[in-house]
């Protein structure tokens, strides 16, 4: 049995599958095998120990493109400071007054069923996605996207966001095709290809392209935002490292100043590539 895409086994239904499996050689293939709940130790029980590993630093050059990756923090205004300063307050008070560990493997799990059970629950569960909002999709962020898609005009971009609502943002601003999971796979091929023929210069997406996909032509990535997921954080750098020529890759990462996404991106890159 061969499991491609091996980091989503020890998923409570994939690891059924392939415990109820009588196959007795098992081969699991994947670039990321780190998981966001640390269940990546389950792989050896479940398919078998490490028998090969290379890094992307490895593979640069001759495999893959040469690349670089940039941080750049951006500011939100006063007004949109002192509304997320606010937001987090009320959504951080409620936590702490419940007793909840957004740290711990239930934290989530425990604040959305208890924000259900209360008005205050859900004015903090409001709060939460608000300040979220604010970080996510900061207006600076979208005037520097602009800044990028000017400076590489002759590049292929891929501009990725942690959601919908942002991806849309985008292609309105910016006059881009988006590609979401509601997006058909017919007019995806067609985007792709667009991107590729240069009748487009970028793309923008949430999360449907951080893996599985081959995007040669791509050269420059734009992290608008993004979990905490050290895998998904590498799987966006993989879309532009395809070799074609004498390629050369970039992926900025835009991160809003003196919010939770501070320490959201010190954990996405806790990976050799970034090192």
């Amino acid at each position: 049995m061969v499991f491609d895409e091996a980091h989503h086994l020890p998923g409570a239904t994939y690891a059924l599958a392939a415990r109820l499996s009588l196959a007795p050689f098992r081969l699991g293939l994947t670039a990321t095998p780190e998981r966001q709940d640390g269940r990546e130790t389950e792989l050896e029980s479940l398919v078998g120990p490490i028998v090969y590993r290379r890094d992307i630093t490895e593979l640069t050059g001759e495999f893959l493109a040469e690349y670089e990756t940039e941080t750049i923090a951006v500011d939100l205004s006063p007004e949109e400071r002192e509304e997320h300063d606010h937001e987090r307050a009320i959504y951080r008070g409620f936590i702490m007054r419940q007793g909840i560990r957004m740290s711990s493997p239930t934290g989530w799990q425990d604040f959305i069923m208890r924000s259900t059970r209360s008005p205050e629950g859900r004015r903090a569960m409001l709060a939460y996605r608000r300040q979220r909002e604010l970080a996510f999709s900061a207006p600076m962020k979208l005037d520097y996207v602009e800044h990028l898609l000017h400076v590489h005009k002759d590049d292929r971009c891929i501009v990725f966001t942690q959601d919908n609502a942002t991806a849309y943002k985008v292609s309105l601003r910016f006059l881009v095709p988006t590609i979401t999971h509601r997006t058909k796979i017919k007019e995806r091929s067609e985007i792709l290809a667009g991107l590729s023929s240069h009748a487009y210069g970028a793309v923008v997406t949430s999360k449907v392209l951080n893996e599985g996909v081959d995007v040669p032509d791509a050269n420059v990535g734009v992290v608008l935002s993004g979990s905490g997921s050290v895998r998904e954080h590498v799987q966006r750098l993989g879309r532009v490292l395809r070799k074609k020529g004498d390629k050369r890759a970039i992926l900025y990462e835009l991160v809003t100043a003196g919010t939770a996404e501070t320490n959201t991106s010190d954990r996405r890159r806790e990976h050799v590539a970034y090192r």
